[in-house]
């Protein structure tokens, strides 16, 4: 059976070589690099098996991206204490969005005046969110998404491309990028939230498309491999608004 491997990091800018990569059902870890191939530095290896092949990984390589922990126990927060790291972080918090669908979404009236074809008026919808918003970019920091939108895009997606004309007039930054796209440069279908680039929040939802909880990951390689994946993102995203036009000239 094919094993689902994710990227963990590389101690090489240039070719990618070596790098580590993690099971992630077996928690094994495949580590790739040049091979040792000096006899004399063979005949020192001991219990080199048949079939085995010896390579050289600089230590910085193994402490920067190899599991720290046997066993990971996750840290979960509730929705409350989730809601609270968006006044407590200090520069930025930037958001992956890989999902088709968000129940929240559809409990809205915005969102029952969208799929009734019904033009939302954005402005002054969720008070209370847009002021906190408003208050923390005056103070400096920064928010941004990147969104990623099925082909052709799901209806929840076509509200949140909508939607983004609210979280811009409030300071945030939306961008968008096809799935196939996010697939092709190997973004993670993982939804989360960085602050200031040491505090990963990974979103979890039930089988209902409801946010339940978030898992807090601080691990420096952990946090850097969420780091990588939003570089990508930014790399290869587009503000909302050429996707948007883009997708209606497609349309027409």
């Amino acid at each position: 059976m094919t094993r689902s491997l994710r990227f963990n990091g590389t101690g090489s800018g240039v070719n990618g070589c070596p790098s580590i990569h993690e099971d992630l059902d077996t928690g094994e870890v495949i580590v790739h690099g040049p091979a040792l191939t000096d006899p004399d530095d063979i005949a020192q290896l001991r219990h080199l098996n048949e079939g085995e092949v010896p390579i050289v990984v600089p230590r910085k390589l193994l402490v920067d991206f190899a599991p720290k922990e046997v066993t990971r126990v996750p840290d979960i927060i509730g929705l409350d204490e989730f809601d609270r790291l968006f006044t407590q972080f200090e520069h930025t918090a930037w958001r992956l969005e890989t999902r088709s669908r968000y129940a929240s979404d559809e409990l809205t009236d915005t969102y029952a005046q969208f799929t009734s074809g019904v033009p939302v008026n954005w402005e002054g919808v969720d008070a209370e969110w847009c002021t906190e918003r408003r208050e923390q970019t005056m103070l400096g920091k920064r928010f941004e998404r990147v969104r990623i939108v099925d082909e052709p895009p799901t209806v929840g997606q076509l509200y949140l491309l909508d939607n983004a004309r609210r979280n811009s007039a409030v300071g945030e930054t939306i961008h968008n990028l096809w799935r196939a796209d996010a697939d092709r440069v190997g973004l993670p279908d993982e939804d989360f939230w960085i602050f200031d680039s040491r505090l990963v929040a990974l979103l979890n939802f039930d089988e209902a498309d409801n946010l339940v909880n978030a898992e807090l990951i601080t691990e420096p390689a952990a946090v850097l491999r969420y780091a990588m994946a939003r570089d990508a993102a930014m790399h290869h995203a587009i503000p909302y608004e050429k996707f948007a036009a883009r997708l209606a000239a497609k349309e027409d």
